[in-house]
């Protein structure tokens, strides 16, 4: 069973983060989306409610499945038996970070593969960073959330 992990912390989820999943859906038997907790990172939403809206938003999708971990992302990978770790790639920068760590972790774990996804370029500007910034000044993000999500942000 091919199995990937696609982790982030997802506060909040974007559609950026769904369009990547949903490319990457056709690869695997099977999605584990790992949101991960940081106790140094002071998040927007608790880590049950980021939990329950990813949830929400793949709920009709049977190879998605969705746990909260904490700790290294490649001893998490080895917990759920993952081979493959799925990440979206937005810009040089993005892929010059996640390269570094995807060189490390293939250090750390030789049997884990790296799968860069390249955002569509309608989404590359898009990130839960931005979101936050506009939900704490109570902005519009509803261009910027997949729609099941919305009613949890209100």
């Amino acid at each position: 069973m091919k199995i990937a992990l696609f982790p982030g912390s997802f506060d909040p989820i974007t559609i950026a983060h769904v369009d990547i999943l949903k490319r990457a859906l056709p690869l695997f038997d099977k999605v584990v989306v790992g949101i991960g907790l940081n106790s140094s990172k002071q998040s927007y939403l608790s880590a049950e409610m980021r939990e329950e809206i990813v949830k929400t938003v793949f709920e009709s999708e049977a190879k998605v499945e969705v746990q909260l971990y904490e700790g290294l992302t490649v001893d998490f990978c080895r917990k759920i038996n993952a081979q493959y770790m799925v990440r979206g790639i937005r810009s040089v920068g993005d892929f010059e970070y996640e390269r570094a760590i995807a060189q490390i972790n293939q250090t750390m774990m030789p049997e884990m593969e790296t799968i860069f996804i390249l955002s569509k370029p309608e989404y590359s500007a898009i990130s839960s960073t931005i979101v936050r910034d506009i939900l704490r000044n109570h902005g519009d993000v509803s261009q910027f959330l997949p729609q099941n999500a919305i009613p949890f942000l209100k």
